[in-house]
């Protein structure tokens, strides 16, 4: 049997043993050593193999301690009609809080707010290249962990002097601040991709590989695009739902 089919035999036979039940949230593997004798395999085709369950978000590894069955960190992603809609705005749990509320998970983010000019974006919101866009960008967590990160881009004569512009936003988010100005959210369009992670989404989102899953979300007030949402979320960590009505 070659390396490849090996490994591959160790992390199958493994991640059957955490789908069965056989083990547990927190349970630890067998040892490196355990593995080798256990499946005549060297130590490099074992840590491929525990590689791959790192990479699927079975297993957790600490240095020293060993590898530990990881729990889950799958968080659905409600419809977005449902958490975009107007009656969770108001209930103050639309998108993010919405799956929090639906999942049971603490949710958590950090924001940082800047301003660029529109350039290769200004095509979007029928805007000059070189006028102003409020950038909002964001790490949202579940329960600590991060899983998604948010880059929301709006066009300045609509946020300046506005909350749209501060940290905290207000019950509702940039949605129900949107309203207040008198710009009805008309329609969403949601373009959804995939690829491999940047350095810096590695690092934050602790990935060993595997894919990322990429949104591209624009919102429209009646013929206008207001809001360019670009969110990217670990394909380990996230499902989306869509949902439509048979025609």
């Amino acid at each position: 049997m070659s390396a490849a089919a090996k490994y591959q035999e160790i992390a199958a036979t493994l991640r059957g043993q955490i789908d069965r039940g056989e083990l547990s949230v927190g349970d630890q593997l067998p040892t490196e050593q355990a593995l080798q004798e256990r499946f005549d395999a060297s130590r490099t085709t074992v840590r491929q193999a525990l590689k791959e369950l790192r990479d699927a978000g079975l297993v957790q590894m600490r240095h020293g301690v060993g590898v530990f069955v990881a729990p889950p960190k799958v968080v659905r992603r409600l419809d977005s009609r449902e958490r975009l809609s107007r009656a969770r705005r108001d209930a103050n749990k639309a998108a993010f809080l919405a799956e929090a509320d639906a999942q049971g998970f603490t949710p958590s983010s950090s924001v940082k707010v800047w301003f660029e000019p529109a350039q290769d974006f200004a095509e979007f919101f029928g805007i000059e290249e070189n006028d102003e866009l409020c950038v909002r960008d964001r790490v949202m967590r579940a329960d600590g962990e991060p899983v998604m990160l948010a880059v929301s881009r709006l066009p300045r004569e609509i946020t300046r002097g506005t909350a749209l512009e501060d940290v905290e936003t207000g019950p509702g988010g940039v949605l129900a601040r949107l309203e207040e100005q008198g710009l009805e959210i008309t329609g969403h369009e949601e373009i959804v991709s995939a690829r491999m992670p940047d350095a810096n989404e590695r690092q934050i989102f602790g990935l060993g590989g595997g894919p990322v899953l990429v949104v591209r979300r624009r919102t429209w007030s009646g013929d206008r695009v207001v809001e360019v949402n670009d969110m990217v979320m670990p394909g380990e960590s996230y499902e989306l739902r869509y949902a439509w009505d048979a025609v």
